[in-house]
């Protein structure tokens, strides 16, 4: 992190803002700062947009701005970078990457939320650096940026005094590193309960959607294969069960899935069994032999190495974590321990190619 040695002195913290910005991007690092406050923090929060006006964020709400761009002069020690579901327009808005630009050279930490990533790569500011993102988008960054290194199933990454961090929510992950970094664990901690987040949370992105990232294809005998694997996750889809399904070779098959879906068949296969492991212990209570047998990994041995490999977590430790909100029991708290800079640092990095 940034600092070895937590300390007691203050830290300013700018949030740049611009019309079509993510609420959630805004307001969740905001709330982990302002909330630090109440036990020892001394943060000072600061609200900045290009022109110093009120800007109208994809969610329809004003959001009011302390200052111009221009008027912040003082170099702060966090400026924090939203994303907006537009971002595909604002990474061709030049006056605005100059804006980011200009931030960051007053900054000591430059952190990104979400889809804030790629202003900060299309201003040139992750170049040679390791990054994250919104997992829908990680794919992206990686094809429109190759000089930066994308980690897509990371939380949050620091690269030298760059932070960025994945989808909407991973913004408070990030903010609650920085009040560790700033200020210890112990205010950390106590911040993360106070907000009922986790301090450090299981797993990494990987534990949200697979089949909703696989790509519209228009193979019509590769789309059969997919949709009867996404229908029925326990059925036989061995590589010869799917190409007599597509009525095609084995070896077709093969490369279908290599082309259009950018993986292999057991691959994709296991992910959405996966997938639909995670709806059953999210929603259910069957046990994990049931679970195993209805989602095709045939064991509750074979359903843990699943977990273990792709999320960091068992499946019985998926199932408390991420049950429905409303089956919360009496006396059940929530689980914080140690923040790390990023989750799942072994997973491969995406390249261009």
């Amino acid at each position: 992190m940034m600092s070895k040695h937590p300390g007691t002195g203050s830290h300013t913290v700018t949030v740049f803002v611009f019309p079509g910005v993510r609420l959630l991007d805004v307001t969740g690092p905001i709330e982990v700062f302002t909330t630090a406050n109440e036990f020892g923090g001394r943060y000072r929060v600061q609200i900045a947009s290009q022109d110093g006006r009120e800007v109208i964020t994809s969610a329809g709400t004003r959001l009011g701005a302390d200052v111009s761009v221009d008027e912040v002069q003082e170099p702060c020690d966090v400026l924090v970078i939203p994303g907006g579901p537009e971002w595909e327009t604002l990474i061709k808005d030049d006056a605005l990457l100059d804006v980011v630009r200009q931030l960051d050279e007053n900054s000591r930490c430059t952190a990104s939320v979400c889809t804030g990533a790629f202003l900060l790569a299309a201003a040139g500011l992750l170049n040679g650096r390791r990054a994250t993102t919104h997992w829908r988008h990680a794919q992206e960054l990686a094809s429109r940026f190759p000089s930066v290194r994308v980690a897509p199933d990371a939380i949050f990454v620091q690269d030298g005094q760059m932070m960025t961090s994945a989808g909407v929510s991973a913004g408070i992950d990030l903010s609650l590193a920085l009040v560790e970094d700033h200020y210890g664990a112990e205010v950390a901690r106590s911040v993360a309960k106070d907000m009922v987040v986790f301090m450090q949370r299981p797993g990494g992105q990987s534990q949200f959607s697979v089949r909703s990232r696989a790509p519209h294809t228009h193979q019509q005998m590769l789309r059969r294969v997919l949709d009867s694997v996404a229908e029925n996750p326990g059925a036989n889809h061995t590589l010869t069960a799917m190409a007599r399904r597509a009525g095609i070779s084995v070896r077709h098959v093969t490369r279908l899935f290599y082309d259009e879906v950018g993986t292999t068949p057991a691959r994709y296969v296991e992910q959405v069994r996966l997938e639909a492991a995670q709806g059953l212990l999210e929603t259910g209570d069957d046990p994990m032999p049931v679970v195993a047998r209805r989602t095709g990994f045939g064991s509750p041995e074979s359903l843990r190495r699943a977990f273990v490999r792709h999320l960091g977590v068992t499946p019985g430790a998926f199932r408390a974590t991420f049950r429905t909100a409303g089956r919360g029991r009496e006396g059940s708290g929530v689980h914080v321990g140690a923040v790390v800079v990023e989750a799942r640092v072994d997973d491969e990095e995406l390249s261009a190619a």
